[in-house]
């Protein structure tokens, strides 16, 4: 025979533990069974999130493969104008004119640049619109799309 004191200690413990599978899985349920299925039904939420987080890593190194030669973009938003960022692994003699230019062509002024171009490529730029921008403003978007245009041309006349 199991004495009471064991019974009523199991009890707590299985009480514990399924408060704290409850809390785990942000569960409402107040029964036993209740707790179990939606503890069930959030396994099966992180399983198809795994299952997502994995392709997602295999369409970026597919992605990041095709495109590891070309040097990596992001473009801000501030509260007056762009900060473009830049970088390659590796050195890349004549990109900075051509990003250059991509900034004449959108009438974009260089405020403030940090470059290094010695053994990897790492430009930083605050980019401001031109004063003789007739009520046009431009994006982001379309900052980061010049400039990524300007190093595929790059690209494409260096054979890189």
């Amino acid at each position: 025979m199991v004495s009471r004191e064991h019974q009523r200690s199991s009890a707590s413990a299985l009480h514990e533990k399924l408060q704290l599978l409850r809390s785990v899985t942000h569960s409402h349920a107040a029964n036993k069974t209740s707790i179990l299925v939606d503890a069930s039904k959030y396994i099966e939420e992180l399983k198809q999130k795994v299952e997502r987080l994995n392709q997602d890593m295999e369409e970026f190194a597919e992605s990041s493969s095709e495109q590891s030669s070309l040097p990596m973009v992001t473009v801000e938003t501030l509260e007056k104008g762009f900060l473009i960022n830049v970088f390659s692994d590796k050195s890349c003699p004549g990109l900075l004119v051509s990003i250059l230019e991509a900034f004449e062509e959108l009438n974009l002024n260089v405020l403030e640049a940090r470059v290094s171009c010695t053994e990897s490529f790492r430009l930083q730029a605050v980019g401001g619109e031109s004063e003789d921008q007739q009520g046009e403003t431009i994006g982001a978007q379309v900052v980061k799309q010049a400039v990524v245009q300007s190093i595929k041309k790059w690209s494409e006349g260096n054979d890189n």
